[in-house]
């Protein structure tokens, strides 16, 4: 899933709040520069439900939608950066930023992987896929996983935690997959592409424990939305 290394238990769950918040924020300013209007924008429907899942609060949510629509002082100007390299013990890491700043965040990243080695672009993302991944509830009693990842035109199908089902997709079915499967009873809460490993690493507890915290502090940077690992579970 890309985040199975993260802690079960933040030190600090109202400043972690805080960093999920900001995340959340900038997908739905990203997002809602195609209209702020989510009836009629289905990625700005589905990062709204994101943030409403998180339980951000309406004023930041509203707040968002209006800056990234470019209602409030002015337009939202991210951009997405990847960068490639490895954690301690050469297990595989790509951070994805969504940043205003190409400079600040490289400078960032740049300190944050001394402990581990950075890479230049397609030196670790060979050994993961890119896909789609969809993550849905069902709404329906008689909502079928299965079925409705076959009709829908998804590749593959999970089961997720919570109740949540995960439907795979080529990068390029992501958006008609998400919009196919309310017909099949399900709501969808959240839908990007993403890195999955094709060979994660196994360590034991003190490496791992090792690499946890070199993600977490990447993890914990402004800039860095997403942070895909290859570490197994």
């Amino acid at each position: 899933m890309g985040a199975q290394w993260k802690a079960k238990h933040k030190a600090d769950a109202s400043a972690a709040k805080g960093r999920i918040f900001t995340k959340l924020a900038k997908e739905i300013m990203v997002a809602a520069r195609n209209g702020a209007d989510p009836d009629m924008n289905s990625k700005l429907r589905v990062a709204v439900e994101a943030a409403k899942k998180a339980s951000m609060p309406k004023d930041t949510l509203e707040r968002a939608i209006k800056k990234g629509a470019g209602l409030l002082d002015g337009p939202a100007n991210y951009e997405t950066v990847v960068y490639e390299g490895f954690a301690p013990h050469q297990v595989p890491v790509i951070v994805e930023c969504l940043t205003d700043n190409k400079n600040r965040s490289a400078q960032s990243i740049r300190v944050l992987f001394r402990k581990g080695q950075l890479g230049s672009s397609g030196s670790v993302s060979w050994d993961f896929k890119y896909l789609g991944e969809i993550v849905a509830h069902a709404v329906t009693p008689d909502a079928d996983l299965e079925v409705a990842a076959i009709e829908a035109g998804a590749q593959d199908f999970e089961e997720g935690e919570e109740g949540d089902c995960i439907f795979l997709t080529e990068p390029t079915d992501l958006d008609a997959v998400s919009k196919a499967l309310p017909a099949f009873g399900f709501n969808v809460t959240s839908a990007r592409l993403v890195y999955r490993p094709n060979n994660p690493v196994t360590l034991d507890d003190a490496a791992r424990a090792e690499v946890e915290a070199f993600l977490e502090a990447i993890d914990a940077d402004d800039d860095v939305q997403h942070v895909y690992v290859g570490l197994a579970g």
